[in-house]
């Protein structure tokens, strides 16, 4: 019997697992649907390529077929091993902007303004740059500047200032707003995730139990309380009890997923997979958001771009040496090792695109490695804030089968506008002068692509997600709320959604420091919780002797 189990050992899972198993007088489960973290395309920050098409460790997410974007179903990469998403991601430190937390607090949710959370970013994070008022150094997630710039990047930054964006050297400070490199979450070279921040100090507590190749089923309830979870593990079903309770940090795919398979969610929807009704809570897989991300790609004429060309190859023997002699080179990159942030429009009062520069050839999520071969460089662009929301359903009963994701994106048209917008910057960007010696063919959107009409055109038939979907368990006190500010689930008891989906509106950046954050403030309100509980009962206990 546990205190606490936690489904799902990712961004916001191991967070958790950390924090309250700090507690000796804890007892926590940690299940996690993936196997174990050994691979070196984990610690290896390039090995990020190999994790895109790893079958084993990512979920491979489909869309359903979007009907703004042609009926293309667009792929939805999450990471499926310990440390989740972290373990996959490209490792850009970003927290998104102030004005973000401030709205969720004026949404009505009481505690999650930005110097509220401020101390838990600064709690989870080693900043290798020292500590001042935004950052800290006591923290497992060790946050660091990039040990390789690829000359293209530099280009980027330069022409960047050129075309009048301005220089920001910390993203997560007084300012966001401006191009610069991108800190990322490495330690001495390697990628530190959740698992490798959080999990590995406290596997070896007494108290934590760390169950991989688990896949939660459903949670378990006794009336209206959830008292454990059913899993499936190497063909054998199991359960798992607990006097506390249940954490779910699946994302914002699997927690609502694992609700619903439960009987939280929708009567009707439930109703139609013949799955018993718990509580009718119909906000569960609703307002789902994600970055929608469009790329200009150039030919690069120089040699320096990332890649499997035969020139890029002969240099990846001497980045092999560098990486694993002297954890330096080419394969501490993370890919998109530049960026910054803009507005679409000057009298914006926070920045509403953000670009990730990437020095090498991009198309289709990497996953056409033919195209590697090519030598060239990438500007990604996203719309930060969109007004498109989505949805997640069932397809059937099933705890194996894929939900249905409909992102809906570009379904509010002022989506479009700020995307055509973003296009436009980036081309604006990669056309300075600082390019010059580099700079071969534009490919993407290509030099036919002019008119506001063709660029349109263009991004209904090449934009992809920048994988940052979120709230489908969003946090608030409307009908369609499906946790509280604590993050519990409504109309039932024992049960707190503590991931992404929490989230009421996506925050402008990156998405897994914020996740981290919200396990970081989690872990303080559970444990606070349970010594409560825990006193009250021992004042109960005196009070009958």
């Amino acid at each position: 019997m546990y205190d606490f189990i936690i489904v799902g050992a990712g961004s916001a899972g191991c967070v958790l697992a950390n924090r309250l198993s700090a507690d000796p007088s804890v007892k926590v489960c940690l299940l996690e649907a993936g196997p174990q973290d050994a691979s070196l395309m984990i610690r290896v920050p390039l090995g990020i390529i190999g994790m895109m098409h790893s079958k084993k460790m990512n979920w491979r997410y489909y869309t359903e077929p979007e009907p703004h974007l042609g009926g293309r179903r667009l792929f939805w990469p999450r990471g499926r091993t310990l440390g989740g998403s972290s373990a996959s991601n490209a490792m850009c430190y970003i927290r998104g902007h102030a004005c973000d937390y401030n709205q969720w607090a004026a949404l009505g949710n009481e505690g999650w303004g930005y110097q509220d959370v401020l101390p838990y970013f600064k709690k989870s994070q080693h900043q290798l740059r020292g500590e001042d008022a935004y950052h800290g150094v006591d923290g497992p997630l060790h946050v660091s500047d990039l040990r390789v710039h690829n000359p293209l990047s530099d280009a980027f930054i330069e022409a960047a200032m050129q075309a009048g964006h301005q220089r920001a050297q910390d993203f997560n400070g007084s300012e966001q707003e401006g191009v610069g490199y991108y800190q990322v979450t490495q330690k001495n070279g390697e990628r530190c995730s959740t698992a490798a921040g959080f999990l590995r100090s406290a596997e070896a507590r007494d108290n934590l139990t760390v169950i991989t190749d688990a896949l939660t089923t459903r949670v378990l309830f006794d009336g209206t309380r959830a008292t454990g979870v059913e899993y499936r593990r190497h063909g054998q079903l199991n359960t798992v009890s607990c006097r506390g309770e249940v954490l779910l940090s699946g994302g914002a795919i699997n927690s609502p997923q694992l609700l619903l398979l439960s009987g939280v969610g929708a009567q009707d929807q439930l109703s139609r997979h013949g799955i018993p009704l718990v509580y009718h809570l119909p906000g569960v897989g609703e307002n789902l958001q994600d970055h929608l991300d469009v790329l200009a790609v150039t030919r690069e004429r120089t040699f320096y771009s990332i890649g499997f060309s035969p020139v890029a190859l002969l240099r990846s023997v001497k980045g092999v040496f560098d990486y694993f002699l002297y954890r330096k080179g080419n394969f501490t990159s993370n890919i998109a090792e530049a960026g910054g942030f803009a507005k679409s429009a000057p009298e914006l009062a926070v920045p509403d695109i953000q670009f990730h520069f990437s020095p090498c050839f991009l198309d289709n999520h990497g996953l056409n490695l033919w195209q590697t071969v090519r030598h060239g460089y990438s500007l990604h662009a996203c719309n930060l804030r969109p007004k498109s929301r989505g949805r997640l359903t069932l397809r059937d009963a099933d705890p194996t089968t894929a939900p249905a994701i409909r992102a809906n994106y570009l379904d509010d048209p002022e989506d479009m506008a700020v995307m055509i917008k973003a296009l436009k910057l980036s081309r604006d960007i990669l056309r300075q002068p600082a390019f010059a010696r580099y700079r071969g063919q534009e490919v993407f959107p290509g030099t036919e692509v002019q008119t506001d009409a063709a660029l349109e055109a263009f991004i209904r038939r090449k934009a992809e997600s920048i994988y940052h979907p979120v709230g489908t368990c969003k946090m608030g006190q409307d009908e369609m709320a499906v946790v509280d500010a604590e993050l519990r689930v409504r109309g039932v008891s024992g049960l707190r959604v503590v991931d992404a989906s929490i989230m009421p509106t996506l925050v402008g950046g990156n998405t897994n420091a914020p996740t981290i954050m919200i396990a970081e403030k989690a872990s303080d309100m559970i444990l606070a919780s349970y010594l409560k509980k825990s006193v009250n009962h021992e004042l109960e206990t005196v009070d009958m002797i």
